[in-house]
């Protein structure tokens, strides 16, 4: 009786009956890391003035989201004069012209009847080439006023299209990161005014060795992570192939999606990555290790392979590499 007791204690203690129903494979080894960053906006822009003039308003200050109004409005004063102008000799225009389409319309009348008198022989050709001529005249002059017509058509539309620029927008929905010039200062074209950053999409620069982006890249096209111990969605977003030869690594950059927390930068982002390493992993059950001989056996020949023990890891040894063992050979239980 007590030596069944013993035997039932030792098969429930024994750790290599565990493996009995699984294969013990020759494994590529790995060593876990976690790569971190933290987050930017996904663009930055800066807001530059096209034209001259005194700033009226300015609606949004440092840290306030973009909305409707216009980011500065430029004293317009000057431009709604020449706006005003150009709209009066428009109405002049059209004054002249009416007139002149007035004298053609009659002249048209008065050059018909002299020519049937030219015909009945009651009036001279002198007279009649005149008001041929008075006709032409006038109709030269009428194309000419439709002509300054339409100058000062486009230049009213050129004026309008400047005044339009007296209102500086930025994107709608971004954030002021930057403002350089306050209500009553004076700027000038091409004079940066504020700067203004996207925060609705989140990125994270990273720079990564080449094992680790051969991890990287056989992750799914959008995976899991952590910002600021949260879980998000991530994703490539470009790779730089130009190579660092101060770091010896290549700049990636990562877009996040599914996050709660309002968007800004500085946010901690960690990506827990399994990356290969130098050597082999075989599970513990598959090693014979007696006088400090460690070796395995091989399903397949019944060989015998003596490993060099390199470390371990949860039920699994890693050991130097071995020609005799290639990865995916099954060994047997000792």
């Amino acid at each position: 009786m007590r030596n069944i007791l013993l035997f039932m204690i030792f098969l429930f203690l024994c750790p290599c009956l565990s493996f009995a129903g699984d294969k013990l494979i020759v494994q590529k080894a790995k060593k876990d890391i976690t790569l971190t960053g933290y987050t930017r906006s996904k663009t930055t822009v800066t807001v530059s003035s096209e034209i001259s003039g005194k700033v009226l308003r300015v609606n949004y200050d440092v840290g306030r989201t973009i909305g409707k109004k216009p980011f500065f409005e430029i004293d317009p004063t000057f431009i709604n004069f020449q706006i005003k102008s150009a709209r009066q000799s428009i109405k002049q225009l059209e004054i002249s012209q009416q007139r002149m389409n007035s004298r053609v319309s009659y002249l048209r009348k008065e050059f018909n009847r002299i020519d049937k008198l030219h015909k009945g022989d009651r009036a001279t050709e002198v007279k009649r080439d005149a008001a041929q001529e008075d006709l032409k005249q006038a109709k030269l002059e009428a194309q000419s006023l439709k002509s300054e017509r339409a100058v000062l058509e486009t230049t009213l539309k050129e004026l309008q299209e400047r005044k339009s620029r007296h209102n500086i927008y930025a994107p709608r929905g971004w954030i002021v990161v930057k403002k350089i010039v306050e209500a009553s200062e004076i700027v000038s074209p091409n004079m940066p005014l504020a700067q203004v950053s996207d925060y609705r999409n989140l990125i994270v620069p990273l720079s990564v060795s080449g094992e680790e982006l051969a991890a990287l890249e056989k992750l799914p096209k959008e995976f899991d992570a952590r910002l600021e111990g949260k879980p998000i969605t991530a994703s490539i977003n470009w790779i730089n192939p130009e190579f660092n030869e101060k770091t010896r690594k290549l700049s990636i950059e990562l877009i996040l999606a599914n996050y709660e927390e309002k968007g800004r930068g500085g946010l901690r982002f960690s990506l827990p990555l399994g990356i290969e390493a130098e050597g082999l992993i075989v599970p513990k059950a598959a090693v014979i290790n007696r006088y400090d001989n460690p070796r395995v056996t091989i399903m397949e020949t019944g060989k015998t392979i003596n490993i060099m023990i390199l470390g371990e890891s949860d039920g699994f040894l890693v050991i130097a590499e071995d020609e005799h063992l290639s990865l995916g050979t099954e060994l047997n239980s000792p």
